[in-house]
Parts: structure tokens; sequence; C-alpha cells
């Protein structure tokens, strides 16, 4: 089973759901006529927890950002002096 997230047209996760792997990204995208990508369940921070490929920095999640350019989501900054780590795609809260 795969993971897709649903983006909405600034590129926010609305919504992650379970497909089966046969299922695209492109499918996906025409059955629901909105942009999607796939993301990976055991991916945080730029490391695959279970020592596989790490795929798009960080599992999406509701509120998540799908950033185009690093191919990554980030999530939600979580205050005004948190800064992104461009490894990871996490916030680092920074005194």
């Amino acid at each position: 089973m795969a993971h897709i997230a649903l983006l909405d047209s600034d590129n926010i996760v609305t919504e992650v759901f379970v497909i089966p792997d046969n299922v695209t990204e492109e499918r996906v995208a025409e059955v629901t006529g909105k942009k999607c990508k796939q993301t990976s369940y055991n991916t945080r921070g730029g490391v695959h927890m279970l020592g596989g490929t790490p795929f798009r920095k960080n599992y999406a999640g509701s509120g998540y950002t799908y950033d185009e350019i690093r191919d990554a989501f980030i999530p939600p900054k979580p205050a005004d002096n948190a800064i992104l780590n461009e490894d990871t795609c996490l916030w680092e809260l920074v005194e």
C-alpha cells in the first residue's frame, strides 16, 4: 500500500490517504480532480526509518506544504523564530 497527499492550489496538504501500490499519482489526480503527491509513511527528516530510501524528506500531514523545488513535504512553521533546516526540511527553533 502507498500513501498519497491531496494538495490545494497553494500546495498545502488537505488530506492523506492509503492507495494500492499499482495506482499512480496521475490516476488519483484524474479521479479526484486535485493535485497530489505520493508520500512515505516511514520518512522523517530525510531519513527512512526502516533503512530504505527516503522519499520527499517527510511524511505529509494535513497543513504541510509540498515544496516543488525541494521535492519535499514541510510541516507548518511552529513559531516565528523557527528556521528551516534545508537538509531535513524540518523547523528548528532559534533563541
